[in-house]
């Protein structure tokens, strides 16, 4: 199974958009939203081409594949312009090694850690810094944000193929880290 994950859209149709055509070039079987996906939040400035009313209609056409968790910008009057769900605060993928464990990373994160089993994955988004890597028996994946990146980074997303976490930039596709699942 391919996936593909993405986080902290904030209402951006241009990052929407560029989200959507990776994931159709990507063949991924589902595409995974890290919350704050329609909101740009009070704290951050209003991100390029802010349309949450029109993101929420793209990603409608593809809602039978997303999988989708409640980021602290999101609220009960954006899941009303939404067809998949995205209320919950976290969601769990299980593949036949692992779990991920899927969360904003609001109330869970690598300093405060939900119950994981080792080989588990905790995927989160939130600090919109991209991270792909073992601590200790689990593994931590970010993807960064498509939207408002931070700590210097370029918009980024990501993908598990083949047993590989990685997070790519959103615009040319470099690698900016990637972890091997091994156990």
């Amino acid at each position: 199974m391919k996936l593909m994950f993405a986080s902290d859209l904030h209402g951006s149709l241009s990052a929407t958009d560029k989200v959507l055509e990776l994931f159709t070039q990507s063949q991924a079987d589902w595409l995974i939203l890290l919350g704050d996906l329609l909101n740009h939040g009070p704290r951050n400035a209003l991100p390029d081409s802010y349309q949450p009313a029109q993101v929420a209609e793209r990603l409608n056409h593809v809602s039978d594949k997303i999988v989708a968790v409640r980021g602290n910008c999101d609220s009960e009057v954006d899941q009303m312009l939404l067809s998949f769900p995205m209320m919950a605060s976290y969601q769990h993928v299980l593949l036949p090694k692992r779990r991920l464990f899927l969360t904003h990373g609001h109330l869970y994160h690598p300093n405060t850690l939900p119950p994981l089993t080792g080989g588990d994955v905790l995927v989160y988004g939130h600090t919109h810094l991209p991270q792909a890597q073992r601590q200790g028996e689990i593994y931590c994946f970010n993807p960064g944000s498509v939207s408002i990146p931070k700590g210097g980074f370029p918009a980024s997303y990501g993908i598990l193929a083949d047993d590989v976490l990685s997070v790519l930039e959103l615009h040319n596709g470099k690698v900016v880290a990637e972890v091997a699942l091994t156990h």
